[in-house]
């Protein structure tokens, strides 16, 4: 590699994580977690916002989110807020957020980010988009390789993300380049039920993921 690429500078990004209502979150974890789902819930995501404010390559981590409790806990770490619009489901959402990435940052790319990656590593996340920055668009499926975990977008190209019930393939078939690079396991560890928490805490989680999963009797 030549000097002149050594010393190009990186594309920057902007991420937006969706948090939903915690009343509403980590239902699945309900038998498991019992009166700590929401704290679960809460430390999951702070976890990762963290780790993605963390990463050198991330200009901004906006999260979408009309729960006052994540809300602050989240721009306290350095987040920008904005609320769930136009209210109508999970992709709508995140391309509302999107926008405000590119008003932030029209320079930028902007990527959506699953709230439940409590192991995930800054430098996992910076390489993840150091290859998305070579496609117009890309993503990368989640652990079980059904679901998706991340989905970036160049700037100027259309922010189209497919998340939901099998959104692998949905994003193969829109055309978004698929990123199976090694070494990024902790960017597909999402978490939705017990044995994924488990799987999470193997590889190393957030702090307060940790403190939290430490409390439940089902995870000892």
């Amino acid at each position: 590699m030549s000097t002149a690429a050594r010393s190009a500078p990186r594309l920057p990004w902007s991420l937006v994580v969706p948090v939903k209502v915690l009343a509403r979150a980590k239902t699945r974890m309900s038998a498991a977690a019992g009166p700590y789902r929401a704290d679960l819930a809460l430390a999951v995501a702070a976890d990762t916002v963290a780790a993605a404010l963390a990463c050198d390559r991330v200009q901004n981590v906006i999260v979408v989110t009309d729960d006052p409790v994540p809300a602050a806990e989240l721009a306290a770490l350095g987040a920008r807020i904005v609320p769930d619009e136009p209210d109508a489901g999970l992709n709508p959402a995140l391309v509302h957020g999107a926008g405000r990435g590119r008003v932030l940052a029209p320079n930028a790319g902007v990527g959506a980010i699953s709230a439940d990656l409590p192991a995930l590593r800054p430098f996992e996340l910076a390489r993840v988009l150091d290859a998305a920055a070579l496609r117009p668009e890309a993503f990368v499926p989640d652990a079980a390789g059904i679901g998706t975990t991340l989905y970036t977008a160049l700037p100027g190209v259309p922010f189209a993300p497919a998340f939901g019930g099998g959104s692998r393939a949905a994003h193969r078939a829109r055309g978004a380049a698929e990123l199976l690079l090694d070494g990024i396991a902790t960017v597909r560890r999402d978490v939705d039920t017990p044995d994924d928490l488990r799987e999470a805490l193997l590889l190393g989680t957030g702090p307060r993921t940790a403190e939290i999963a430490a409390r439940l009797p089902a995870l000892r």
